[in-house]
């Protein structure tokens, strides 16, 4: 008898992990029945829609509209459409929720309070700091789920440490790298270096920002602007521009700041292709992305997290990335440093291969086959 799975998407770097999976799973009509939920946590185009054409992802099954707001009234609307949609009929027998935005965290209770089956795809990430959201949604997602998919050897050990059940917990690998190996040739035909009068040979730093963190008090978001000023001195800046950090720096008075920044270029926020075109491609990365971290580490290019700490440390002991100091000249000395020839190289992880949805199906043909 198939087995109905529901896939959880949200925000945006959940379409990266789920594309794999979903594909894998239809391969395998013979046993799943597979329905694509969208929450509508990221409902701007450039930001949802793009990617799910980039990704070749179909329409969803269900697109519950739930939109922005503070995270209790996100999680709130998302836990309520959520809920509705299961009762009006739609029961599965599994549903599978991903990283650790509102989605996640939302989804997972409402299953588990109807008895339903949970498995946490990139579960055991942990940056033991709880100012941030996204860890207390990732620490109480691995609570209540059944089954704990891991994409490195660190996540298991966070998750053994905290007690969960060994059986539970499964290395699989980053899911993440399964898109970009099936997307890496489509992305090097990208034209996104021609439409940003990019040269093959010329260099550039690639920014990100969208952390509350980093984006929305006035004093974080002055020095990071005020570092990439000195940076873009000495090499051009590209700089797709999150929605909330380009509220941010008009709601606080920043885009004459931003307009100082020397060799910078703005863009709105760019499509998957387009985005992994310009990582293979950059001298180095600053970001407060979690992704990207990843993502820079399987292209072997030099990444500077802007951010305290992270949950992805084997993208530091194994990877390509290195935290920096939340200061302007700590931002510009580490800058500087890779300029200057001084780049730290890295390895790709275990089981970052592209194989990671087919791990992951082989395992829920397990779960399923011993519960009958």
């Amino acid at each position: 008898m198939q087995k109905i799975i529901h896939l959880i998407v949200g925000a945006r770097p959940n379409f990266m992990k789920m594309a794999p999976l979903y594909e894998a799973l239809k391969e395998r009509d013979d046993g799943y029945i597979t329905a694509l939920i969208h929450t509508g946590q990221h409902y701007d185009e450039k930001m949802s829609k793009l990617f799910f054409e980039d990704l070749g992802m179909p329409e969803p099954d269900a697109y519950l509209h739930v939109g922005s707001g503070t995270h209790g009234q996100q999680t709130a609307r998302i836990i309520e459409r959520y809920e509705e949609y299961i009762l009006s009929g739609n029961r599965p027998d599994l549903v599978i929720v991903a990283g650790d935005v509102n989605s996640t965290i939302a989804c997972a209770l409402v299953a588990k309070k109807l008895h339903i089956s949970v498995a946490h795809l990139e579960a055991g990430l942990r940056s033991f700091d709880d100012r941030m959201p996204e860890e207390i949604n990732r620490v109480l997602t691995d609570r209540i789920s059944d089954l704990l998919f891991t994409p490195s050897e660190d996540g298991n050990a966070n998750l053994l440490k905290e007690g969960v059940p060994a059986e539970k917990i499964r290395l699989v690998g980053n899911i993440m790298i399964d898109s970009l190996v099936e997307n890496r040739a489509k992305a090097e035909k990208s034209e996104v270096m021609s439409e940003l009068v990019i040269s093959e040979q010329e260099p550039y730093a690639l920014v990100t920002l969208h952390r509350p963190s980093n984006v929305d008090e006035i004093s974080g978001l002055q020095m990071l602007l005020s570092a990439f000023r000195k940076i873009g001195e000495q090499i051009r800046i590209i700089f797709p521009v999150h929605p909330r950090t380009s509220k941010n720096i008009e709601r606080l008075g920043l885009s004459s700041q931003l307009a100082e920044i020397p060799n910078l270029t703005i863009t709105e926020p760019i499509g998957y292709l387009d985005f992994m075109k310009l990582q293979m491609n950059a001298k180095f990365i600053l970001t407060d992305s979690g992704g990207i971290q990843e993502e820079s580490t399987f292209f072997g290019v030099p990444c500077l997290t802007l951010r305290e700490n992270t949950e992805r440390p084997i993208t530091i002991t194994e990877g390509t990335n290195q935290l920096v100091p939340l200061t302007s000249d700590s931002i510009v000395h580490y800058s500087m440093k890779i300029l200057q020839g001084d780049v730290k190289k890295g390895t790709v992880p275990k089981y970052w291969d592209g194989k990671t949805a087919e791990r992951v199906v082989r395992v829920l043909d397990e779960f399923f086959e011993s519960r009958r």
